[in-house]
């Protein structure tokens, strides 16, 4: 590689990792809040815990789905951002919010739905027993989540992305306390317990909305992104349409995720419950990655946007760079800790060993997960999305699910057999999404 190739790397690395780092901060804080409860829940026992896991293996298909539209949206605010054109940047963002608000609903709607059916898919009596009201809260928290990461792609598209920092920590000051407090009570009243936990979830997510909604009001850095104009129905129809793709392909993912955490249960409430702490721990690990994704998302849509395509091969590399940079290290301290994190988390033995093995496979799958993350972002910057899904649909459903099921339930090796094809579907999605979007470049004037 030549000097000024380097140096354009470096740039573009540079340029990256200031807005990712924001990002991703913002969204560890967001993740914190499931970390909190699972602190806090664990003293509850190991059945409080299942059913935080159950809840949380479904609702992270709800997310992605949610997200996906969210990612749209951001995109189309970077892209009105690239070319400098305050209409169609207030048409994205209010556009966006009248989409985030009614998929939010949907959503919430959508989940609240399903909870009778948790007893048909062979999830333990006694964790379906307690799981109503914690369930009923973590529904609701679908909507304000939608609309804040609406407002908060708008603040990371417009150079305002540590407006999200803020807001994220503040969700997570209110979280702490609110989670002691209506979890365990306080004097001689005893807490709502595990419902408590969903309570004060619901209200760390609302609050940091209202606060967002008063900055996009009122801040005159913003003030581009709130210009009185009609909602098109051609924007409506671009984010409906490309959130559809992106929301598919997430589901895809998050559905897969979601059935190995199902499938936990067919095992055991240990297995389910080592599975949640793992999660929650690799959930905030993977915001990094995820940071990077989303933020070379919108450096590829501004440069569109700008007609710099000149660079978008270049922004590749450099999205690849930084998350290798980062998978390296981690997966070194995920196997340094495994052990510790899971006894300081649980004193049952079943679900301290299960979580070790579980952590060791994620510590492997680290490059794999931050590739495929970086150059799923990078081709929703180019709006070329519908492909990227049906790698995603591919890889997860047709290779991961088939292995699990083969290495955890034919050939005998448990719930860590499961989590190991699920390893193997991601390698192979990492390799193909790559060659996609760097493909893809030609075709866009790179």
């Amino acid at each position: 590689m030549t000097e000024p190739k380097i140096l354009s790397l470096l740039d573009e690395m540079r340029g990256l990792t200031l807005l990712a780092l924001p990002i991703a901060i913002s969204l560890a804080g967001a993740l914190f809040i499931g970390v909190v409860d699972t602190i806090m829940i664990a003293p509850l026992g190991t059945v409080p815990l299942a059913a935080a896991a159950i809840t949380a293996s479904i609702i992270v298909i709800f997310y992605s789905a949610l997200y996906g539209y969210v990612s749209a949206i951001g995109v189309r605010i970077a892209e009105a951002k690239g070319k400098g054109d305050a209409t169609a940047l207030s048409d994205a963002t209010l556009t966006g919010m009248l989409v985030g608000l009614v998929t939010g609903t949907a959503g919430a709607v959508a989940m609240l739905s399903i909870r009778p059916l948790l007893p048909l898919i062979g999830q333990p009596p006694e964790v379906i027993a307690i799981i109503g009201g914690y369930w009923t809260c973590m529904s609701l928290l679908l909507i304000p989540f939608t609309l804040f990461y609406v407002l908060k792609g708008l603040f990371d598209s417009v150079d305002q992305a540590w407006l999200g920092v803020g807001l994220a920590f503040f969700a997570v000051l209110v979280n702490i306390p609110a989670n002691w407090v209506l979890i365990h009570g306080i004097g001689a009243w005893g807490g709502f317990g595990l419902t408590g936990a969903g309570l004060a979830s619901l209200l760390s997510q609302t609050l940091p909305l209202l606060a967002a909604l008063g900055l996009w009001r009122y801040a005159p850095s913003l003030k581009d992104a709130r210009a009185t104009v009609r909602r098109s129905m051609e924007e409506r129809r671009i984010q409906l349409r490309e959130g559809g793709a992106i929301a598919l392909g997430y589901v895809g993912e998050a559905g897969a995720y979601a059935l190995i955490g199902l499938m936990m249960g067919w095992f055991s409430a240990a297995a389910l419950a080592a599975n949640q702490i793992t999660g929650s721990v690799g959930a905030v690990l993977y915001m990094v990655p995820l940071g990077v994704s989303m933020a070379v998302s919108i450096i590829v849509g501004q440069a569109l946007g700008a007609g710099q395509f000149a660079r978008l091969r270049t922004i590749g590399h450099a999205a690849l760079a930084i998350n290798l940079g980062w998978a390296v290290p981690i997966a070194a301290l995920i196997l340094i800790g495994a052990g510790p994190v899971a006894r300081s988390l649980s004193a049952d033995p079943a679900v301290v060993s299960l979580a070790i093995s579980f952590f060791v496979i994620s510590a492997v799958t680290q490059v794999f997960d931050g590739a495929q993350g970086a150059m799923l972002g990078a081709s929703r910057g180019l709006t070329d999305n519908h492909v990227p899904v049906a790698i995603t649909l591919v890889c997860y459903w047709l290779i991961a699910l088939p292995a699990g099921v083969v290495l955890g339930f034919v050939f005998g090796y448990g719930p860590s057999g499961v989590w190991i094809g699920y390893a193997i579907g991601l390698a192979i999605a990492a390799i193909l999404q790559t060659r996609r979007f760097f493909g893809q470049i030609p075709l866009r004037g790179g």
